[in-house]
């Protein structure tokens, strides 16, 4: 196999070996054995093999796409916005495709929903992103839209206050899909801290 390997055209050069090889598929005439077949049919597999997986990637990039156009849309919102844990609520659900959105603190903050000291460590850990389905904490971080909340994804609030994230909740899976990627929601996590500041 090696030595085919190494020297591809070693059949081509020599076709009355093919009179003494085992026929992958079927045998023409005098015992030729229809190889062409056999290489036609192995690279069909693998073309389609590579069109599934390009079609996977192609489709988790326009997802990704699209969530970054979303969060470039929410950035914009908090950038005209006085309160932050106000735009969170009320425009992020329509600007980000989700049921419900939360900014939940360790303290209190107007609009915001506060959270217990140690809740943003015990649920992110040093994760800025987990995508995850909703768990028996939804109450805690979606309050009223927790009978929504089958799936989440929690996003890490950065800086020197106390710890916060954002909550994000849907009905289907596909809105907060992990493989649409994490980078663009720690930017969103990344521009609430820096509104936050103001």
């Amino acid at each position: 196999m090696a030595y085919l390997r190494a020297h591809p055209r070693f059949l081509a050069d020599d076709p009355d070996l093919y009179r003494f090889l085992a026929p992958p598929e079927r045998v023409h005439g005098e015992a030729l054995a229809d190889h062409m077949l056999a290489m036609l049919r192995a690279e069909r597999i693998h073309a389609s093999a590579m069109a599934e997986r390009a079609d996977g990637v192609l489709a988790a990039g326009r997802a990704a796409a699209g969530l970054t156009a979303r969060v470039q849309e929410a950035v914009l919102a908090l950038i005209g916005t006085a309160s932050a844990a106000e735009c969170v609520t009320a425009e992020f659900p329509a600007l980000l495709a989700v049921d419900a959105a939360s900014l939940c603190v360790e303290a209190t903050l107007d609009g915001a929903r506060p959270l217990p000291e140690g809740t943003v460590a015990g649920l992110l850990g040093g994760r800025p992103v987990l995508f995850r389905d909703a768990g028996s904490d939804a109450k805690l971080l979606h309050g009223e839209a927790a009978a929504l909340a089958r799936h989440d994804v929690l996003v890490r609030i950065p800086g020197e206050g106390p710890p916060a994230l954002l909550a994000l909740v849907a009905r289907d899976r596909a809105v907060l899909d992990p493989a649409q990627g994490a980078g663009a929601l720690t930017f969103l996590g990344r521009a609430i801290a820096v509104a936050l500041r103001r």
